[in-house]
């Protein structure tokens, strides 16, 4: 088991990682202090598959669990499914002392985040990551989002969970596009933060993809270390926490082109971190063997790293658009080498479209 502490002051809390970890979530909870009213929010594929369990732990720890079911995926992200969540919350009495537990991935943390940060100007959160992105990013570090109908994740606020309980035993039945996906954060975090952990990454590729228990525990334990120290350092994103956007400036602009129903969003982020390496190559940031190491390994756990889908000029459109501007210019975070990074402001258009050109 690797357990985790993420050093906020008032707002510290433990990231538990450990195969088979879901069944305790009910004693967990307890020992937190919390009140007795719970609310999980998830969809009905996850619910089939480790509702039981969850509901039965909380149950049998002397919770009174109210279960809110979600669509599946991006489409949960809007006001209207918030605004379903808020009314499931008054109706069943939940008030400040109750908790919203999230079950799912990133789309049903972001939403239950959400929610749970605005109901009673907030309330308890605890997160139960189901896929390897969710585990190794999205669950902890206390951003929460909807979407706007141009723009994602424009709507949100910063809420911590109390906890998160990260169960790797949970991934040996996760659908393989899925799967692959959640290796755009690790392989990010590795460029961006640590050159030994992203040589790891190179050599135990195969142990990874084969999903050989322990050294996806390890893997994602390593991930969910790396980002606690960055949140630790920068809770709400004033600089530092800037470096885990690494390959979401035009992994998001890709997303919003292609109307966010092409790519998965690790597959965005693929694209994005293939697409920013070349930039800093172009721009004289970063060399080639830089570039091309992180394109090797994206590629090698089955990612895409070239042809978007998207025309350069659309997906440059969308960058105009980025929540990261500050009066027109959007920063970028490139690798000057594996395991160091700079924010480059003011990148030339032109340098952008080229590159974007270049990856079709």
């Amino acid at each position: 088991m690797h357990d985790i502490s993420v050093k906020l002051g008032v707002r510290s809390y433990r990231i538990v990682v450990d195969a088979g970890i879901l069944g305790r979530v009910g004693p967990e909870l307890k020992g937190l202090g919390v009140g007795a009213k719970v609310a999980l929010f998830s969809d009905a594929g996850i619910l089939a598959r480790l509702g039981g369990p969850v509901r039965g732990s909380l149950a049998a720890a002397g919770f009174d669990v109210t279960v809110v079911e979600l669509p599946a995926g991006e489409v949960a992200k809007t006001v209207e499914v918030a605004s379903r969540g808020w009314d499931a919350l008054l109706a069943a009495g939940l008030d400040r002392g109750s908790t919203v537990v999230a079950l799912g991935g990133g789309a049903v943390g972001d939403l239950a985040g959400f929610v749970a940060a605005t109901y009673m100007r907030g309330i308890n959160f605890v997160q139960l990551p189901t896929t390897l992105l969710a585990q190794v990013d999205a669950s902890s570090g206390g951003k929460t989002a909807i979407d706007h109908p141009k723009v994602k994740n424009l709507i949100g606020a910063f809420h911590q969970p109390r906890l998160v309980l990260v169960d790797t035993a949970v991934l040996a039945t996760l659908p393989d596009r899925e799967y692959r996906s959640g290796f755009a954060e690790v392989i990010k975090h590795g460029i961006m933060l640590d050159a030994v952990y992203f040589a790891d990454l190179e050599s135990s590729r195969g142990s990874l993809l084969a999903r050989e228990i322990d050294t996806v525990t390890r893997v994602v334990a390593g991930s969910c270390r790396l980002k606690a120290h960055v949140v630790e350092r920068d809770e709400q994103e004033a600089e530092l926490r800037a470096v885990l956007n690494y390959g979401h400036t035009i992994g998001h602009a890709v997303e919003a082109a292609t109307g966010f129903a092409r790519w998965t969003h690790g597959e965005a982020v693929s694209l994005g971190i293939a697409a920013e390496a070349r930039l800093a190559e172009r721009l004289g940031v970063g060399s080639r063997e830089t570039a091309n190491r992180q394109i090797e390994l994206l590629r090698a756990v089955g990612l895409p790293v070239r042809d978007s889908g998207a025309a350069p000029s659309a997906v440059l459109e969308a960058l105009g658009r980025d929540k990261k501007s500050r009066e027109g210019r959007v920063p970028f975070v490139l690798a000057p080498e594996i395991g160091r990074f700079t924010v480059v402001f003011d990148v030339p258009r032109e340098a952008v479209l080229e590159t974007l050109r270049e990856l079709g």
